[in-house]
C-alpha cells in the first residue's frame, strides 16, 4: 500500500464546556488527541465540535480497551476494519455522528485509510468520505510507543477547581454551574486551612475580586508547599458565565502551538480575533448595568479563517462594565473591554 509516512503523535485536547442562556450547557471533555506532521487531526476536520475515543473520563478499563483496539490488539467495532476516531461529546451514539477510518497494519506500519463522517453500521465513502484526509502511514514503534505510554497509568483525572471569594452566592452559582458541564468545584474561605492531601486534588484555584493579593499569594503559597502547580484564575467579575469561560481556560492543557483560538482583545468598539485553522467561533458579550445585574449578548457567530479578523462590538451590548468571552469548540478566552484588553 502506497501513502507517505507521516509522523504520529498525541497531545492533551478539551471540548470547552458552557453554560447558555437558555439554561442548556455543554459539557467539558478533557480527552487525547491524536497529532499528525505536527498538527492535532480535528483541525483538519473544520469545525468538528468531537472528541476522540480516549476521553480521560471514562472508565480505566474502558480507555484501556480503547488503547488497545488503535494498537489492533482487538477487533473493529464497526464492519469493514473501520474504528471511531472522532465521536460525540455528549455521548457515544454513532446516530449523532462520528468520524471513522479503516485501521490496518502493513508490515511494521500502521495505515489509516477512508476517512469518512458515519451515522449508521456502514460508512458511505462516495458521499461521506473525507477525500482529501489520508491515508497517512505511522511507523510501527513510534505508533505503538505514543499509544503504549498511554497504559503505563490511568487516564487523567476529571477536572476540580477550587473557588475563593466574598460573594458565596456568586461562588454557590459558579460552582453549580461547573459541576453542570462536568467540571467538580469546591468552596471555601482559606486554603491555608485545607490539608495538603486536598490540594493536591485541584487544578485551579479561582479567586473572586474581592480577595487582595496577600490572600492570593498566601494560598499559592500552600498550593506550592503541597507540591502541586495549580493554575490560578483572577475573576474578572461577578457574571457566571464569564468566570466559567475563564476556569475552562485556565483548565486547558493543550500545547499552545497546537490551539485554534489564540488572540482575543476588545477596545475601541470591536473585538480582534486571532485564530489558527478554519473553525466556527462564537462571541459573547457580558456586561453589569448600573443596578450590578448580568447582561449578555451574542455579537457573532460565524466561520474565520485562519488569522486576525475584527469584529464589530454593539455599542449597547458593551456598555459600562464589559467583557467578551470567544469561544470555539476546544477552547475559550476571555478579555474587557477597555484600551488594550487582552484575553
Amino acid at each position: 500500500m502506497s501513502a507517505a509516512y507521516a509522523t504520529f503523535g498525541l497531545a492533551p485536547a478539551m471540548r470547552a464546556g458552557d453554560v447558555l442562556a437558555d439554561g442548556g450547557y455543554r459539557v467539558h471533555r478533557d480527552f487525547v488527541d491524536f497529532v499528525v506532521d505536527g498538527r492535532p487531526l480535528l483541525f483538519r476536520l473544520s469545525d468538528l465540535d468531537a472528541v476522540s475515543p480516549l476521553a480521560s473520563d471514562v472508565p480505566p478499563a474502558i480507555f484501556t480497551a480503547q488503547v488497545r483496539a488503535l494498537l489492533l490488539e482487538a477487533e473493529p467495532p464497526l464492519p469493514d476494519g473501520r474504528f471511531v476516531i472522532y465521536g460525540c461529546p455528549e455521548c457515544e451514539d454513532l446516530g449523532c455522528g462520528a468520524v471513522t477510518a479503516v485501521i490496518e497494519r502493513d508490515g511494521e506500519d500502521y495505515v489509516w485509510r477512508d476517512f469518512a463522517w458515519q451515522t449508521e453500521g456502514r460508512a458511505d465513502l462516495e458521499r461521506n468520505g473525507y477525500h482529501g484526509i489520508g491515508p497517512f502511514r505511522f511507523r510501527g514503534p513510534e505508533y505503538r510507543a505514543a499509544l503504549g505510554a498511554l497504559t503505563d497509568g490511568s487516564a487523567a483525572p476529571r477536572r476540580r477547581v477550587l473557588l475563593i471569594g466574598a460573594r458565596v452566592a456568586v461562588l454557590a452559582r459558579l460552582a453549580a454551574a461547573l459541576r453542570t458541564i462536568g467540571v467538580g468545584a469546591d468552596i471555601t474561605q482559606d486554603a491555608r486551612q485545607v490539608p495538603a492531601e486536598e490540594l493536591r486534588g485541584y487544578d485551579a484555584v479561582a479567586f473572586g475580586r474581592a480577595v487582595d493579593e496577600a490572600d492570593r499569594a498566601a494560598v499559592l503559597r500552600a498550593f506550592d508547599e503541597a507540591g502541586v502547580e495549580v493554575a490560578a484564575v483572577a475573576g474578572l467579575a461577578p457574571i457566571v458565565p464569564l468566570l466559567v469561560a475563564q476556569i475552562e481556560h485556565a483548565l486547558d492543557r493543550s500545547p499552545l502551538p497546537q490551539r485554534r483560538l489564540t488572540g482575543l482583545t476588545a477596545a475601541d468598539g470591536a473585538a480582534e480575533i486571532e485564530v489558527t485553522s478554519p473553525c466556527r467561533v462564537r462571541v459573547t458579550a457580558h456586561r453589569l448595568d448600573r443596578f450590578h445585574r448580568t447582561r449578555s449578548q451574542d455579537v457573532f457567530d460565524g466561520t474565520l479563517e485562519p488569522g486576525r479578523h475584527r469584529v464589530d462590538l454593539d455599542p449597547r451590548a458593551v456598555r459600562g462594565e464589559a467583557y467578551v468571552v470567544a469561544r470555539t469548540s476546544g477552547g475559550v478566552l476571555t478579555a474587557p473591554v477597555g484600551r488594550g484588553g487582552r484575553g
